[in-house]
């Protein structure tokens, strides 16, 4: 039987406590393929130039991975991303894995966190069992990464998730595109809220969640929310630390399309 690789490819972090949520998604993937070696790679090439300087660790990109893998002879090997949403560097990645098509016997690739409308409503789910319950003046709000690429309609498709779920009071903002703060804090306004819970919506905690979310800046979200009068409490994990997010990316990888 050939070699067989599983390549779990992650944008990255800088922030090495917030990397566990990488490791605990490639556990659980490596767990549900045992016959399979497992390998990783980051698409972020900042994120690793900065990893290897600091800590001595190279992180290889895609390319460099199946570059190694096809030199030492794996037949078989499936790419699952752990990226959000199909946005800029999901698509990055899948021009990568399509430069390698004949060099495998087989090649395949899973699909991000959300692709399907039930992505999106177990995501959603498996979040809600993880929230306190809201009192009348409490309200829950996720910062997402963001983009410029179309894709980016998912944030606003998250939260609308959530109101399927009858969650009237958890909104949805990003740190690099629309809904945006201006957006949250307008809807924090209209239904007279006074406490709010902040989190992250991204695989890991790292410096956006740090900084962007939770830092004690004057424009980080915690701040100008407590400028605004409001008290903050925030929750930093990552999704990829969460085992409901893990067993939607083991899905998508047995779901695997070929290229």
């Amino acid at each position: 039987m050939g070699k067989k690789a599983l390549m779990v490819v992650s944008f990255g972090t800088t922030v090495p406590r917030a990397r566990r949520a990488i490791e605990n998604l490639e556990a659980r993937l490596h767990a549900a393929f045992p016959g399979y070696d497992l390998c990783r790679a980051f698409t972020s090439r900042m994120v690793a130039r900065k990893i290897e300087k600091e800590e001595g660790v190279y992180i290889p990109s895609p390319a460099e991975l199946l570059e190694q893998l096809a030199d030492e002879g794996y037949e078989e090997v499936c790419c699952q991303s752990t990226h959000v949403i199909p946005g800029i560097e999901y698509e990055k990645l899948m021009a990568q894995l399509s430069t390698y098509r004949g060099r495998f016997a087989q090649l395949t690739a899973g699909a991000p966190l959300l692709q399907s409308t039930q992505d999106y409503l177990r995501l959603t789910a498996s979040l809600l069992e993880r929230m306190p319950r809201l009192a009348a003046d409490e309200a829950f709000v996720f910062m997402g990464h963001g983009t410029e690429h179309p894709a980016n309609a998912a944030y606003a498709l998250v939260e609308n998730s959530f109101r399927y779920h009858g969650a009237e009071r958890v909104y949805v903002g990003t740190v690099e595109g629309f809904p945006h703060f201006d957006y949250v804090l307008a809807r924090l306004h209209r239904h007279a809220v006074t406490n709010v819970h902040l989190a992250p919506l991204m695989i890991v905690a790292g410096d956006h969640a740090q900084n962007d979310l939770a830092g004690e800046q004057e424009d980080s979200w915690k701040s100008r929310l407590e400028n605004e009068g409001y008290s903050v409490e925030i929750h930093l994990t990552g999704l990829g630390e969460m085992d409901a997010v893990a067993d939607i990316f083991v899905d998508h990888c047995k779901q695997a399309q070929t290229l």
